[in-house]
């Protein structure tokens, strides 16, 4: 039956099927066919529970906040702030790209997201001023892989809620490895702005140098406070949100006084489209981790994992093997939500913290948005900067190869990711 199962799964999605819809068919069939009919009448209550839960409420309020930034003008000066302060180097505006993805990180959590949205912004300028668009587009997709990272973060939340590990926790962890992967990428700018010779743009004068400065200020305090009141203790991670949402709605409405009436339909119609979208995945991806529990497949990938291995270090390596494949093929939340039930029984055998943990799985998974033949981030940025997908697999090469050097290195430096959490506690 389990092989049933997991040829089912395999060839709905080769189909074409979206991912959310083939967990709930294959979970429905599995439960006709092994001759279950009654756990059909669980089901519907299955589907609920598994979205009854305090942490997810901060999906759509950090949604509205990315949202509401949107709108109020707060992400375009966040982009401009930077071009104007380091866009004169060589390469100045590839820079720009990856330091703007690290502060639109605090802001939209979502990798896909925050490349779709940077893709239009990003690419056209870059190919104005003399760079190769599939260049551009490739740096623009790697460097959005920050935006699961550092907090808040989408991604971050549906682990902690899932595994019960603290989101604060969890946020915190980000901040190190996020700053990592900014770093990694600006390296791999600097090594192929010398062998290409970069264009670089005009230096701003310091006048323009400091109204930016300054009118950047107000943009800056949504991060700030989301980070500050988290690592403070001054409130949770879903509270964050919230208030994120309400300073975001201030500063566009009362001090950049671009956040009109007129555009608050679109802005919840976007909010909600995206909120119910992913909870619907997280409900389908609930009943079908039900139904490999009553298979007991987890205990069959725990006690097959052991028989290979006793060793940590070499339970993270075939571990990070699998998920960078998995992440290459699935939608990395479904992938998450269907993992988690198998992998933390692994985790606490080994006895690795569920923090680490949660960025090692969180990363890998995100990596697969750049992984060939069908990460969905490849997809996104082809199809908004209209790049050939094979020039634009071939020029995300080096960048993915940073991405995985990383990743290693996080995986087995652990201060790299808990140094924070432990300083404050968690």
């Amino acid at each position: 039956m389990t092989l049933l199962l997991v040829i089912l799964f395999f060839a709905f999605l080769l189909i074409g099927i979206p991912i959310s819809l083939v967990l709930g068919i294959t979970t429905v069939l599995y439960f006709i066919l092994a001759g279950n009919p009654m756990l059909l009448e669980s089901t519907p209550m299955r589907l609920f529970s598994g979205l009854e839960n305090f942490g997810l409420l901060a999906i759509p309020l950090f949604m509205l906040a990315g949202e509401l930034m949107n709108g109020g003008g707060i992400t375009s000066r966040l982009v401009k702030f930077t071009r104007v302060i380091i866009g004169h180097v060589r390469g100045g505006l590839a820079y720009v790209t990856v330091i703007s993805n690290m502060f639109l990180a605090s802001i939209l959590g979502s990798a896909n997201a925050q490349a779709a949205m940077m893709s239009k912004v990003m690419v056209p300028q870059m190919e104005k001023e003399g760079y190769r668009k599939d260049f551009s587009a490739a740096l623009t997709l790697s460097s959005s892989i920050v935006a699961p990272i550092i907090p808040p973060s989408m991604i971050f939340i549906i682990y902690g809620t899932l595994s019960g590990t603290s989101i604060g926790g969890l946020f915190m962890a980000g901040i190190i490895p996020g700053l990592i992967y900014g770093a990694g990428f600006i390296t791999v700018i600097a090594l192929l702005g010398y062998k290409y010779s970069f264009p670089k743009s005009e230096r701003a004068p310091v006048r323009e140098m400091l109204k930016s400065a300054v009118n950047v200020l107000p943009a800056l305090l949504v991060p700030f406070v989301i980070v500050y009141g988290i690592l403070s203790g001054a409130f949770t991670a879903t509270e964050s949100a919230a208030i994120a949402c309400f300073i975001a709605y201030l500063i566009g409405t009362f001090w950049y006084k671009e956040l009109k009436l007129r555009k608050a339909p679109s802005i919840l119609y976007s909010t909600v489209v995206s909120t119910a979208t992913v909870t619907f995945l997280i409900a389908m991806a609930n009943i079908f981790g039900w139904m490999i529990a009553f298979e007991q497949i987890p205990q069959m990938i725990v006690n097959g994992m052991l028989s290979l291995t006793d060793n940590p270090i070499a339970f993270l390596l075939l571990l990070n093997l699998m998920l960078l494949l998995l992440g290459a093929i699935l939608d990395g939340i479904a992938a998450l939500v269907i993992l988690l039930p198998v992998l933390m029984p692994l985790v606490i055998a080994f006895g690795i913290d569920p923090i680490h943990f949660g960025v090692i799985i969180c990363i890998n998974l995100t990596i697969g948005l750049l992984t060939p033949p069908v990460g969905t981030g490849l997809f996104i940025v082809s199809s908004i900067a209209e790049v050939r997908f094979e020039s634009l697999v071939k020029s995300i090469l080096p960048f993915l190869g940073m991405g995985i050097l990383i990743l290693i290195v996080i995986t087995y430096w652990e201060d790299a990711v808990l140094f924070i959490p432990r300083m404050m506690g968690h």
